[in-house]
């Protein structure tokens, strides 16, 4: 037998199905171009993308598909979250952030409720979703709890403030505690 050495195109060729099928998540996940719209400003949900698909081809969409198509999309929302308004500690809603009174800290609020809310619209009807539907229940209340207060609009009074400082650390925590139930939910949890 003659041995051949592979040249650079050859040992390309496997990656060309790897680069199409990261630009296809790329487009079902909605981090491409505007084109996989909802009409909310919003990009579509992975999960209803990879359904819809499963739907065209009479697939039966697995847990683990969903799961992971949950995440991903849950993800980019986070992950933006995250970089516009911290996490954690790094949060305006944060117990010692000189923030956590102010109106950056109720757009925080307001960001994080809606991505609460997505995973709920995501999750709804789906078994395997339990931690991540108890984060996301207990955020959208602290988030509408912190509005309600009018925390947002640095109240003076002892009582008020320290009202306000309970759902301001559970949206703080947020993004973290969404990220923790996508990922117990790729278990099941």
């Amino acid at each position: 037998m003659t041995k051949t050495r592979r040249g650079p195109i050859r040992a390309a060729v496997p990656l060309i199905p790897a680069a199409a099928l990261a630009a296809l998540a790329v487009l079902v996940t909605g981090c491409g171009a505007d084109a996989d719209r909802d009409g909310d400003g919003r990009p579509e949900s992975a999960g209803r993308a990879a359904l819809a698909a499963d739907a065209g081809t009479g697939a039966t969409p697995d847990k683990t598909r969903i799961a992971e198509n949950v995440k991903s999309a849950l993800e980019v929302r986070i992950s933006t979250g995250e970089g516009r308004f911290g996490s954690g500690t790094h949060s305006p809603c944060a117990s010692s952030s000189p923030k956590v009174f102010t109106e950056e800290c109720g757009e925080a609020a307001d960001y994080t409720r809606e991505a609460a809310r997505f995973a709920l619209d995501e999750i709804d009807g789906r078994s395997g979703f339990a931690t991540l539907g108890t984060t996301a229940r207990k955020l959208d209340k602290a988030a509408a709890t912190y509005r309600d207060l009018g925390c947002a609009r640095n109240p003076a009074a002892a009582d008020a403030r320290k009202a306000c400082l309970d759902p301001a650390a559970v949206v703080a925590q947020g993004f973290s505690d969404l990220r923790d139930g996508a990922n117990l939910g790729l278990a099941g949890k």
